[in-house]
């Protein structure tokens, strides 16, 4: 086995404005997590990531922008270990979420296609947990947070939630895990992730994250949250906080993503294809908080980049009927419609052209199930926060379509919903960007996990 030996936590010191606590970002994708740990001032000591688009993202946005002589690795987690010998007394923590496609119900859905020999138990992904903690323990991390998708609280009789503070327990670490939801922390989207806390036991008790934002239905609850009570029956488990009741409601999809550029303005637009690089003018000045926030780092600029987004030519259309909400069961009636209407047109009938009328219809019909793929297009709706992104984004993007244009999102739309900033650059292809975004924490609610670590690490009042 290779090793990677970190000298960084000494090499740093030079950044007076960042904390001596040195952060192993493993398992790092693009950069989420750790990009909310350094709003907080931790120092990004290295990033871990076997994608190689990714590690350059986080290579760039984390560690180059800010002259920084850490870096992004582009390297197998299992072959990884961070030492900290030269400097016993720094403290670390170990961040990142291990591969969710093995616990995740789509990616469940696809490894089975591919045979039983690689699906569940049998999918070497679901312990790659166990290297995370590997590396976490190896380095004596005074604090370890976990992140991972919620089924993984049930995973063919398993609960990682339970697995990981069981064992980290016994190591000496006072834990607990949770489920958070990014839009109490900001993040215009509505995306629960299972989240593990754990610090040494000198530090006591690991605190929860602070909510700053409410829901405007405050009975509302998701079905994860309705299973909070049965949750309780585990040792582990700990309901996260309640936001107080001056906080200001979710932000929605459309403050989120209503000053960015225009870029389709009806189906009948011409389609433009824009390189990552280039920059469109904003649509306007920001018009809330979250947009100011956004754009804090872009120093006024009148312009942003990662604007693409795909050219779904047969689709446009529908996406333009589609009504704010709506799923893929109207979107195919919105479809079959226009098609009926073409076919009178030009007086095409199954019976008498029946050539002429399937060719027709593939140009206006999409060749899915509605019942078993509704949930797969979506129309978002301003007034609410986004439904959950995820990597599939990589694919397509008709899971989310924009609520003022009929068009999927583009990059940066995307990357709004997920909170990352505007000066965040994205590398790779478009799927790669879009993938990487899917995939991320966001960094709205890293950073208030960020806030807690320091909380509980005894680094700022209480």
């Amino acid at each position: 086995m290779s090793t990677l030996k970190s000298n960084r936590i000494e090499e740093e010191k030079y950044l007076s404005h960042k904390s001596d606590i040195s952060v192993i970002d493993l398992f790092s994708g693009c950069g989420g997590m750790a990009l909310g740990f350094g709003l907080q001032n931790f120092h990004i000591a290295e990033s871990v990531e076997l994608d190689p688009a990714a590690c350059r993202t986080a290579n760039y946005n984390l560690h180059i922008k800010s002259n920084s002589k850490s870096s992004a690795c582009n390297f197998d987690v299992k072959n990884y270990s961070f030492s900290v010998s030269e400097k016993p007394e720094s403290k670390v923590v170990t961040i990142g979420g291990p591969p969710c496609q093995a616990y995740s119900n789509i990616g469940k859905a696809k490894i089975r296609s591919l045979g039983e020999d690689r699906f569940g138990l049998n999918d070497s992904r679901a312990f790659l947990y166990e290297e995370f903690l590997r590396v976490a323990l190896d380095a004596s991390s005074d604090f370890i947070v976990m992140e991972n998708v919620p089924e993984a609280v049930n995973f063919f009789g398993k609960n990682l939630g339970e697995e990981v503070c069981a064992e980290l327990e016994k190591r000496g670490y006072r834990t607990f895990w949770t489920i958070l939801n990014a839009a109490d922390y900001g993040v215009p989207q509505v995306r629960e992730r299972l989240f593990v806390f754990a610090a040494k036991e000198k530090y006591g008790e690991p605190y929860l994250p602070e909510p700053v934002c409410q829901r405007p239905d405050r009975g509302f609850k998701t079905p994860n949250e309705k299973r909070f009570k049965t949750f309780l029956n585990y040792s582990f488990f700990k309901e996260p906080k309640q936001p107080s009741k001056a906080a200001p409601l979710w932000v929605t999809a459309g403050e989120a993503v209503s000053d960015l550029p225009s870029l389709f303005k009806s189906a009948d637009s011409i389609y433009q294809y824009y390189k990552s690089n280039v920059r469109l003018p904003y649509e306007s000045s920001p018009l809330n908080y979250f947009q100011n926030k956004m754009r804090e780092n872009t120093r006024g600029a009148a312009y942003v980049s990662g604007n693409s987004f795909r050219y779904t030519a047969r689709d446009f259309r529908i996406f333009e009927e589609m009504n704010w909400g709506d799923d893929f069961r109207q979107a195919f009636d919105i479809a079959d419609n226009l098609f009926r209407k073409e076919a009178a047109r030009k007086n095409i009938t199954k019976k008498n052209n029946p050539e002429e009328y399937n060719l027709l219809r593939k140009k206006f019909v999409p060749p899915y199930d509605r019942e078993k793929f509704h949930s797969k297009w979506k129309k978002l709706h301003p007034g609410k926060p986004s439904h959950t992104l995820v990597a599939h984004l990589g694919t397509d993007t008709y899971s989310h379509i924009h609520p003022y244009e009929p068009r999927g999102i583009s990059i940066r739309e995307a990357a709004r919903l997920q909170s990352f900033p505007d000066d965040f650059m994205f590398h790779g292809s478009m799927g790669d960007a879009y993938r990487q975004i899917g995939n991320a924490v966001p960094p709205l609610l890293s950073e208030a996990i960020a806030k807690a670590v320091k909380r509980s690490m005894k680094m700022e009042e209480g």
